[in-house]
């Protein structure tokens, strides 16, 4: 069995057992979350909502928070000596998907 669920804006494929990444949630590390906005379920019987999945809830207990790798974010202008360096590291937070209930 397996869902989609909606959080942090975007849409994400989870299945039971499956470690995940998404955008970071306010939850430290060993709390357990639940998710309500679920737009699918699909295995034997499959539900789509109409946006969400009545009564459907996916739990995932939180591994850790973190932040990604380094990017370089780098505007240049042509011959106008404009020139602008700048790194980003998103922040994440580590999912371990528990269940998935309909």
């Amino acid at each position: 069995m397996y869902a989609i669920i909606e959080t942090g804006g975007k849409q994400i494929k989870v299945e039971q057992g499956q470690e995940i990444y998404i955008e970071k949630l306010d939850a430290n590390a060993d709390e357990v979350v639940t998710f309500e906005k679920v737009l699918f379920v699909g295995g034997e019987d499959v539900k789509v909502g109409a946006p969400f999945v009545e009564g459907a809830t996916v739990t995932a207990k939180v591994v850790k928070n973190g932040k990604a790798k380094k990017i370089t974010v780098f505007k240049y202008k042509a011959k106008k000596n404009y020139h602008k360096k700048q790194g980003h590291r998103q922040p994440y937070t580590k999912l371990v998907v528990e269940s998935i209930s309909l």
